[in-house]
Parts: C-alpha cells; sequence; structure tokens
C-alpha cells in the first residue's frame, strides 16, 4: 500500500537539525561518536550480562533487554541521519520512511515497557523479598518481556498502517528522522482518525507503563520509609537508584518534546529537544547503570580479563 494515486510522492526530504552546510560536519562528527558509544556502551553491558553467571538475575536479564533495545532504536535512525549528511543528500524514499516510523515507534515503545517491567521487578525486589524468587520465575521474566514485544508491535503496526492512509503534497519533513507526529500533521487528508488513535495509544501505552512505575515507587518508598536503620535504607535504594535515573531521564526528555511542540509549535525546537530521548537517553543508560553498580563493573573487569584486554 503506498499513498494516493494523486499525490504522487514516493520521496521525502529529511531536513535535519539544520539546514546551514557549515554546521553538517560538526553535527556529522557529534551523532556518530554519540551513535557509537551508544552501540559500543549497550553492547559491553550485554556482553557483561551474558558472560556472568553472578548477573543472570531478573534485574540484569531485564537490563540486557534494555540496551538491546536501545542499540535497535538508534540504530533505526542515526545511521540513516549521517550517509544524509555525508552524501549531502536529504532523500528518503516513502517506503523507507514509513519503514523508519514502524521501527522508532515499535523500539520506543519498547523502552517504555521495559522500564515498567524493570520497575515492578524492583517492587518485588523489595517490598516482597521473600517471594521474589517464586515470582520472578524465568519463564516469567521471559514473559514479561515477550508481551511488551507483541504489545508494542501490535501499537506500531496500528500506527504504520493508518499512516499509510494519510496523502501528502509537502515532501519536506521539519526532523532528521520519520516521526510519527510529523508524519501526521505533514499529511493533508483528515487526520482525526491518526489523532484520535495517536492520543489514545499514548494515553494507554504511555500513560499505563508510567503509573505502573509511580505506583511501584510509591510502594517502594513505603517499605524504605519502615526500614530503621540507614544503611538499609541506603543498600535498598541503590538498588533501585540507577533505574530510577534512567526512568526520570527518558520521561522528562519526552515530556519536553510535547511541551515544547504545544508551546512554539517550532518543528526545529522539536527535532533538537527529541535528540534527548532518541540518541542522548540511550547513550547516557550504559554509564547510569555501570558507573555506581558493583556487580557491573566486576562483570566488566571480568569479561576484560577474560578477552585479554588490560
Amino acid at each position: 500500500m503506498g499513498p494516493d494515486n494523486d499525490t504522487q510522492i514516493s520521496t521525502f526530504l529529511l531536513l535535519g537539525l539544520s539546514k546551514e552546510r557549515d554546521f553538517q560536519p560538526l553535527i556529522f562528527g557529534l551523532f556518530l561518536s554519540m551513535y557509537l558509544i551508544t552501540v559500543f556502551g549497550n553492547l559491553l553491558i550485554i556482553l557483561a550480562v551474558s558472560s556472568d553467571s553472578h548477573l543472570h538475575t531478573p534485574m540484569y536479564f531485564f537490563l540486557s533487554n534494555l540496551s538491546f533495545v536501545d542499540i535497535c532504536f538508534t540504530s533505526t535512525i542515526i545511521p540513516k541521519m549521517l550517509v544524509n549528511i555525508q552524501t549531502e543528500n536529504k532523500v528518503i524514499t516513502y517506503a523507507g520512511c514509513i519503514t523508519q516510523l514502524y521501527f522508532s515507534t515499535l523500539f520506543g515503545g519498547w523502552d517504555n515497557f521495559l522500564l515498567a517491567v524493570m520497575a515492578y521487578d524492583r517492587f518485588l525486589a523489595i517490598c516482597h523479598p521473600l517471594h521474589y524468587t517464586v515470582k520472578m520465575s524465568p519463564q516469567f521474566c521471559g514473559l514479561l518481556v515477550l508481551v511488551s514485544w507483541i504489545l508494542s508491535v501490535l501499537n506500531s503496526l496500528l500506527q504504520s498502517l493508518i499512516v499509510l492512509q494519510l496523502s501528502y503534497t509537502d515532501m519536506e519533513i521539519p526532523h532528521f528522522f520519520c516521526d510519527l507526529n510529523q508524519m501526521v500533521k505533514l499529511g493533508c487528508s483528515d487526520t482525526f482518525l491518526n489523532d484520535t488513535v495517536l492520543y489514545f495509544s499514548t494515553g494507554l501505552l504511555a500513560g499505563g507503563p508510567l503509573a505502573g512505575i509511580l505506583y511501584s515507587y510509591s510502594k517502594i518508598i513505603s517499605s524504605l520509609c519502615r526500614i530503621s536503620s540507614a544503611q538499609g535504607k541506603y543498600k535498598a535504594f541503590s538498588t533501585c537508584a540507577s533505574h530510577l535515573s534512567v526512568v526520570s531521564l527518558f520521561y522528562f526528555s519526552v515530556l519536553g518534546v510535547y511541551l515544547i511542540s504545544a508551546a512554539t509549535h517550532s518543528s526545529h525546537s522539536i527535532a533538537v529537544a527529541s535528540v534527548m530521548y532518541s540518541v542522548v537517553t540511550p547513550m547516557l543508560n550504559p554509564f547510569i547503570y555501570s558507573l555506581r553498580n558493583k556487580d557491573i563493573k566486576g562483570a566488566l573487569k571480568r569479561f576484560y580479563e577474560m578477552a585479554g584486554i588490560k
């Protein structure tokens, strides 16, 4: 299925972050560096978790899945952007744009669900430690990841199919990738159905996990308050501090994009703000989880020793 016959649009132009040619080498170098750091950092997390038996726990199983999704999410967006800058060609085909939209929506949604699953894992570990091992069995952990993937796939498929019904006369996308919101705004046909589905799915599939995260942490804080010793509180909180940092970074950056969108209606400002959740957050996740995590640092050290890296 493609665009309507009367539109005759088979390609779009991704305008990127800046039209100034002098800034393109700087943007290329910056985003190439961030992409390589993202892939390398998250890959190290995956290798550390998979190679160290001490990390074969639910928390690190979910973390390795989050790292995998972050690699996929950035790989859906950044390589095409880098190619466009390098070749000085902003063209993306209609099929390529829909494909990018599908996978960016899929991995973005999956990221969101995994953060909620990880919050639930910390809730059980801190609030119900005696039942934690029984409830968070490998089968149940795998099921949680599978369900979150299925929900993300279904949402992404629905959004993509509805976007396919839109017709376009404007080729220019004021963004560095085929963002769902921008594609809906660019459509010249009636977007009521798209807007309705977008708002409903955002409320359900983004608001639902956020509500789960807030509920989990409200219970965690309540449990921490009941711990008498300061050392016990610190030890319990330290197990979820990294996750809380990642959640805050992810949701505040997404919220920032929507607030800027509502306040300024500037496509360029929205594109710049989108860099936070689409590039910066996946890049920072490995640092947040490894810098103050003795288990990850120990696993990485053993991995380096195994690989013969000094």
